[in-house]
Formats: structure tokens, C-alpha cells, sequence
């Protein structure tokens, strides 16, 4: 039976189960598209909202944290009320909190829907995953993953397209309402496509580590968010937040490798290709979403860069990612560790190649490195996943798969605020350097032939001088937040070839 199904391909993937990957497909769509589109209409928020430049952000990463400690109930959720419940409901909840988020009159109001998003949308990529995986024989997991990509990557691309172009017609409050469609769509779906899903088991919950986990998950963030802000351990608050998350994280070690049940299995951790996989998920997290949730800022406020353009050029991650898939599923056949640091090295060049940008870079310059960024995330996911869930039973997919994306969700969220506390403060020591140099003693700003508009002698020459060196600081700061990326790309490349490669049916 097997050799007859691995022989006929896609010709012997049943109706049932084309109707089962497209559901969770147009789940995952709806999932990465209103990811990108959060983040393209950042800088139209700002100013709605009177937000500051880290204030912001936490629109971005509040959601990527709720969704990382919704993420470890999906394997006790998907035993408890089935498939077809996990996904009706994720997606109609999701959709929900997308319609509140178009009405929210305050940045803490915002937030909140937000997290309500992230904590809706949480099952939607470890479900989809291991439904998939458990619905389709291991032979075809590479090309039912491809196909399923395509969902992933149609989201990315459409959402900052679509996203830009309403709220720059409409306000960034329709870009949200313009989710409710589709979501309701996907929700019906999940209904009807998962009919049979239903079954329920009584499984253990361990409500001890679950809370201990998210305690700790939570605190982290919130020193990465309000660090900077509050000067680190100079303030109270940072100190008590470090204190309850180290509690924490003990309570969970010690509950965990204590407990009869605990709440993640630790013996999924013995497991070479899955203990690795959770620290290549971690980078591999880290590296999703930072370049989009910095370059809008970037182009907008440094360039005058309106929405549709900004969308229009960051919806190249896209185009990178359907390069991708001409590739990936024989060079994942074949060579799939090869192919997981050929990834990290595309999206370590990209990342090179965004801290070489100046003030003056063009839309070239955006669309190459965020393409090749695409083509990298693109080469790099399906390996990814395939090596780490090499070598697990499919009976453990979903509480692996679980781990699995808390790791990478928790990775977007805190290298997101890491980058934008090197902005801030790069961006601040960049500038408090340049006036050092601005006095009636510096022999340039003697001339106002040579410094045009910057003349020093005026007050509108002195907020000219005073904008323009914000708008250069601001660029250092941008540029070492690059830096970053790429040498997180870099660092990535050499775990691939530690891990086991892919047992043969």
C-alpha cells in the first residue's frame, strides 16, 4: 500500500484531503497576512495613537508573546475538543479580535485586541502543521509542506499590499476590518473540512506549568519592552519583572522533570534533531519578522515613503519566498541540512546587505534585501521542520509541534524588542555624538554658503541642523539593528549540519 501510494504522488492524495491542507491553508493565510499588515501601517498608528518609537512596537510584539503562550495548550486543547473545534474556533476568535482592533481608541486598548489575535491565532500554525503531517504519509510531507507554504507565503505578500493600499485610502482602522471576510471563510471551512475530527479524550492538564511557563515568558518580554525606557535595573518594576521570571522559569524546570504529567513532555528534549530544532526555531523566529517590522519605520519616516509604496516594496519578502518554492521540495529531498544553512546564509547576506544601506537608498536597495530575505526564510522553513520532526512518533507531532512554535514565537517576539532597543539607543547615542560637533568654534557652520538651510545663526536653520541630524542618527541606529539580523543569520548556519538527516521510508 505504501510503495503503491508513493508511486501515484499527488494523484493519490485523496478529496478529503485536498479539502483538509486547503482549510488549513487559507487558516495560515489569513494568520501571516495580518502579521505583515500590522506592521506596514506601524507608522500610520504612531501618529494616531501618539506613540513613541518603542511604544509602537509593542503592538508587534504583545501579540507574537500571546501567541507564543497560547501556542503549548494546542496539543492539550486538540485532545480535549478535537480538530474541528481547535480551528472553528481559532479562526472565528481571531476574526473577532481583528474586527475590535478597527475600533480601538487608545494604543492600551489595541494592545489588548491584539493579544486577543495572538491568542486566537496561536493553534492555527502548530495545528495546521500536525494535521497535515498526520493526515498525509511521510513521503509526501515535503511537497504537501510546500503546498501548504503557499498559504503561508500569499498571506505575507498580500497582507502589506492590500494592507497599505486600504489605510491609505481608508485610515489604518479598515485595514483591520478587511480581515473579517476571510476569516469568517476560513471559519466555515474549518466546520465543514474537519467534520470528522471531532473525537475528544480526557487528557491531563497541567495548569502548574502552564502558568509557571507563561509567568515566565511574559516577564521576559516586559523587561525587553520597558527596558529601555525605564533605564534597565534602575527601575523597581525591571528588577521585580527579572525576579518573577526566574522564579518562574525554575518553577516550570523543576515542575517539569518532577511531575508524573507534566506539561511538556522533557523527554521530547533527548531527541537530537528535535533539541536542535528548537534552537535553529528560535533564530529562525528571530529573523520572521524583524526586517518588516523595522523597515516601514525606516522608509516612512526617514524617506517620506507613503503605505502603498511601502507595501508594495516589502511584499518582495513574498516574491522571495515563491523563488523558493521552485527548489525546495527536491533539495529537501536530497539535501535537507544543505539546504537549511543555504537559508540562513541567503538571509545572513540580506541582513548584510540592509546594514550597508545609507540615508540615501533607493527601492532597489529595499526590494533585493528583503527578496533574498524571503528566499532564505523560504529555503530554510520546510528543512527546518522536516529534520526537527524527523525522528518523533506521529503520535507526539502536536505536543512537539507545540514546543516547537512557542520557541519561534517567543524568538520573534524578543529579538523584535532587542532590535528596536538597538535603534533607540543607538539612535540616541548617534545623535547626543553629532551635536557635540555643532557649535559657533566649528569652522563648516561658519560658511552658510556651504551648509544651505543649516544655518545655525537662525532659528529655522538650527531645527533644519536639528531635524537632519535626528534623520542620520536615526539611520545608525537602523544600520546596527541590520547587523544584528545578519549576524543572527550567520550564527544559525553551522546548526544545521549538527543535526541527523532524515530517515528513509
Amino acid at each position: 500500500m505504501t510503495t503503491q501510494t508513493a508511486s501515484s504522488g499527488l494523484s493519490g492524495i485523496t478529496a478529503h484531503q485536498w479539502l483538509i491542507l486547503l482549510t488549513v491553508q487559507l487558516c495560515t493565510l489569513l494568520f501571516g497576512m495580518t502579521i505583515t499588515m500590522a506592521n506596514v501601517v506601524l507608522p500610520q498608528i504612531k501618529g494616531s495613537l501618539s506613540a513613541t518609537q518603542d511604544q509602537i512596537a509593542w503592538v508587534i510584539t504583545f501579540n507574537l508573546i500571546a501567541t507564543a503562550i497560547g501556542t503549548p495548550l494546542v496539543g492539550w486543547l486538540a485532545n480535549r475538543l478535537g480538530w474541528r473545534m481547535v480551528m472553528f474556533g481559532s479562526a472565528l476568535g481571531f476574526t473577532i479580535s481583528s474586527f475590535l482592533c478597527a475600533f480601538a481608541t487608545s494604543l492600551e486598548t489595541l494592545i489588548l485586541f491584539r493579544i486577543g489575535q495572538g491568542l486566537f491565532g496561536a493553534p492555527i500554525m502548530p495545528m495546521g502543521q500536525a494535521i497535515i503531517l498526520a493526515t498525509f504519509p511521510r513521503h509526501l510531507h515535503a511537497m504537501v509542506m510546500m503546498i501548504w507554504g503557499i498559504g503561508g507565503v500569499i498571506g505575507p505578500v498580500s497582507g502589506p499590499l492590500i494592507g497599505s493600499y486600504i489605510s491609505e485610502l481608508y485610515g489604518w482602522r479598515a485595514s483591520f476590518l478587511m480581515i473579517v471576510p476571510p476569516g469568517l471563510l476560513a471559519a466555515t471551512c474549518a466546520w465543514v473540512a474537519l467534520s470528522g475530527q471531532s473525537s475528544r479524550a480526557d487528557r491531563h492538564f497541567d495548569w502548574t506549568g502552564f502558568i509557571a511557563l507563561s509567568v515566565a515568558i511574559a516577564s521576559a518580554q516586559l523587561i525587553m519592552d520597558r527596558g529601555n525606557r525605564l533605564d534597565w535595573f534602575q527601575s523597581t518594576e525591571i528588577w521585580i519583572e527579572l525576579l518573577v521570571a526566574i522564579g518562574a522559569l525554575w518553577i516550570f524546570l523543576v515542575h517539569t522533570f518532577s511531575s508524573r504529567k507534566p506539561f511538556l513532555d522533557p523527554t521530547l528534549l533527548f531527541d537530537r534533531n528535535f533539541s536542535l530544532g528548537l534552537i535553529v526555531a528560535f533564530l529562525m523566529g528571530a529573523l520572521s519578522f524583524t526586517a518588516m517590522a523595522l523597515f516601514p519605520g525606516l522608509l516612512h519616516d526617514l524617506r517620506g515613503y507613503p503605505d502603498s509604496s511601502i507595501g508594495l516594496l516589502l511584499a518582495s519578502r513574498g516574491l522571495g519566498n515563491w523563488a523558493s518554492f521552485f527548489i525546495i521540495v527536491p533539495m529537501t529531498r536530497l539535501y535537507p541540512r544543505t539546504t537549511l544553512a543555504l537559508g540562513f546564509f541567503c538571509q545572513a547576506v540580506a541582513g548584510w546587505g540592509m546594514a550597508n544601506l545609507d540615508i540615501n537608498l533607493t527601492n532597489f536597495d529595499v526590494f533585493w534585501t528583503n527578496a533574498l530575505q524571503g528566499f532564505g526564510f523560504g529555503l530554510a522553513f520546510t528543512p527546518m521542520s522536516v529534520l526537527a520532526f524527523a525522528t518523533i512518533d506521529k503520535g507526539r507531532i502536536t505536543d512537539g509541534m507545540s514546543v516547537f512554535h512557542l520557541v519561534r514565537n517567543f524568538g520573534s517576539s524578543l529579538f523584535i524588542s532587542l532590535s528596536i532597543v538597538v535603534l533607540v539607543r543607538s539612535t540616541a547615542a548617534s545623535y547626543s555624538g553629532f551635536t557635540e560637533h555643532i557649535s559657533p568654534f566649528n569652522r563648516v557652520l561658519a560658511y552658510p554658503g556651504s551648509v544651505g538651510l543649516w544655518n545655525p545663526e537662525s532659528q529655522g536653520g538650527l531645527l533644519a541642523l536639528a531635524g537632519e541630524l535626528q534623520r542620520q542618527a536615526a539611520m545608525i541606529g537602523y544600520i546596527n539593528a541590520f547587523y544584528l539580523f545578519a549576524f543572527t543569520a550567520a550564527i544559525a548556519v553551522p546548526l544545521a549540519f549538527l543535526m541527523r538527516d532524515v530517515p528513509r521510508d
